[in-house]
């Protein structure tokens, strides 16, 4: 049973995303799944750090879009989420190439959600697992 409360797709989380850091950083969001979102985020010169690797700051980007999606788009109506605290577990340096993120909520209550991310690269193997928890509020006006 999907968890989601409004209409979801590639195509509105993409226009919903157009001038914003996800634009700027190339990340694109791939796979909506009945509890799940998945996204990606190129490794090249917009997102290395100075040695040439993914910068862990783009990781936490992507995993907290789409943790924050997630919750956006399973909130009760006339309710929207922001994020309270996000964690990062750096796992495994990445060149090149794309890392993908997979987000799944952990708890969805009636005040707060936590949303685990968990990043891989292209072979499969783990990069970065993060963690978001998010205040759920009412929307104002």
């Amino acid at each position: 049973m999907a968890i989601w409360t409004r209409p979801i797709s590639i195509e509105l989380l993409t226009k919903h995303s157009r001038n914003t850091a996800m634009e700027h950083l190339g990340i694109e969001l791939v796979e909506v799944g009945d509890d799940f979102l998945r996204g990606r985020v190129p490794v090249d010169s917009r997102t290395h750090q100075p040695y040439g690797l993914l910068h862990g700051g783009v990781s936490v980007v992507l995993a907290e879009t789409l943790g924050s999606l997630g919750a956006n788009y399973s909130c009760a109506p006339g309710y929207h989420a922001v994020g309270l605290d996000i964690n990062a577990n750096h796992l495994r340096g990445v060149r090149s190439g794309w890392v993908t993120g997979t987000a799944r909520p952990v708890h969805q209550g009636r005040s707060t959600q936590v949303w685990q991310i968990d990043l891989l690269d292209e072979a499969g193997r783990p990069v970065c697992v993060s963690r978001i928890t998010l205040a759920i509020l009412e929307q104002k006006g």
